[in-house]
């Protein structure tokens, strides 16, 4: 899951003037869904410049003769210049004002403009949109499952690359990691048959989304040159999960390769990028950055120069495989539980995207679980003050099915969302 220190307290503030004396700053590595969860955090903790970790590709032990590359994955999961959420205490009156501020002003404006949205912005509605409008506006929390699941994440990034540090002095240099990563990822994709913890930006519907890919797979065959999408979670029971937690497993796969398919078939459209994300492509990327490139056979000047090979290498890459698979693994001990390969459904994505865009959009008021999976509110910590929640408890319940979340991280007793995908922010 993953976001990056490129949130700004403020969108005011969000601009090219950046400070020229500051000391490097290190960042940890998280995932985008706990990066979501942590945005005011991370907000409070703003910086001119950060810090973000290289990874040195390790060889797959898929290909026995491959070719080494160097791969730069600057901000992997991290957030992307944004507007600060506000403290509950700047809120007043929640209940009698939603329907007011939401009109004036959605949830994409005050949320996610120039920054756009993120795939867990979409599981997370696909859950449960009044849980999503409550972490919004408050706070959500980081249990033990959930930090137990990043680590795991961690640890199967680190079977790939080992990261080195990279300092950077701008929004654009942070972007240039960004994409030098997708680009030199790509790279290990089809030398090596596996990556992981891919970045994406993608104009997908009408808006900008961003995520991260667990891992991509190539076939061994070479009949078969179509790379598998795959996303790995973590449960807490040793149970495989209901068919709700599944359905949001597979939406989030399904945006993944949506995202990708729209990279490879279509023209990436730089100049609307530039202008949503209020870009310098211009601007010279600092020394630094500028050697990475060049070490690693990506030599740039500029955020446009690296763009173009970004667009290069998007235009030579095939479609996504049809079929996807989510893996269940238990945080004891990591052992497989089951796993679900599943079709690719563009008509059901495309409806489940378009409701959760008409949330976002403020063109409708945020709705409920139904009825039938009302069992969620007994994992949601906002079950005491929502609505929607008849027995106003957030104690767990037995049940026919594990209710445990089924995210990477299980990320909390409420969200069955990735803790790898994003992030987010931003990638």
């Amino acid at each position: 899951m993953t976001e990056s220190a490129l949130y700004n307290d403020d969108e005011e503030h969000h601009h090219k003037n950046y400070c020229t004396h500051i000391s490097k700053i290190p960042i940890e590595i998280v995932t985008e869904e706990e990066m979501v969860l942590l945005e005011a955090a991370m907000v409070s903790a703003r910086s001119c410049i950060s810090s973000s970790a290289i990874p040195v590709l390790r060889h797959s032990h898929l290909h026995t003769h491959v070719r080494s590359i160097q791969s730069i994955t600057a901000l992997s999961k991290r957030g992307f210049p944004g507007s600060k959420e506000p403290d509950m205490e700047d809120l007043g009156d929640f209940r009698n004002t939603q329907k007011k501020s939401r009109l004036l002003d959605s949830y994409y404006l005050r949320f996610r403009k120039n920054k756009g949205l993120f795939v867990t912005d979409f599981t997370d509605t696909e859950w449960c949109e009044k849980q999503k409008e409550f972490s919004l506006l408050g706070k959500r929390y980081v249990n033990k499952a959930m930090k137990k699941g990043i680590a795991r994440h961690a640890k199967l990034e680190e079977e790939v690359v080992k990261k080195v540090k990279v300092t950077v002095k701008s929004v654009e240099d942070r972007w240039a990691l960004k994409f030098l990563n997708f680009i030199i990822g790509v790279n290990q994709l089809l030398f090596e048959g596996l990556t992981r913890e891919l970045p994406l930006v993608s104009f997908v519907e009408g808006v900008w989304i961003v995520g991260v890919i667990d891992e991509i797979r190539m076939p061994i065959t070479e009949t078969d040159k179509h790379p598998l999408l795959v996303d790995t979670k973590t449960r807490v029971r040793p149970t495989l999960p209901s068919e709700p937690q599944r359905r949001n497993g597979r939406f989030q796969l399904m945006c993944y390769k949506r995202m990708w398919d729209s990279l490879v078939s279509d023209n990436f459209p730089t100049k609307k990028f530039f202008d949503f994300y209020n870009l310098n492509p211009y601007n010279n990327l600092s020394e630094e950055i500028v050697d990475r490139t060049r070490n690693v056979g990506f030599p740039a000047q500029t955020l446009e120069d690296v763009m173009k090979y970004y667009s290069n290498t998007c235009s030579v890459l095939p479609l996504a495989y049809d079929n996807m698979l989510l893996r269940y693994e238990s945080q004891q001990d990591n052992s497989l539980l089951g796993e679900d390969e599943f079709a690719y459904d563009l008509d059901w994505l495309q409806k489940q995207i378009h409701v959760s865009l008409e949330f976002w959009h403020g063109k409708r008021e945020a709705s409920y679980t139904p009825e039938e999976e009302r069992w969620k509110c007994r994992f949601c910590q906002f079950a005491n003050e929502c609505p929607g929640n008849s027995n106003g408890s957030s104690s767990s319940p037995s049940s026919p099915t594990d209710l445990t979340p089924s995210s990477s991280a299980d990320l909390t007793p409420s969200s069955p969302t990735n803790s790898t995908p994003d992030n987010n922010p931003s990638c």
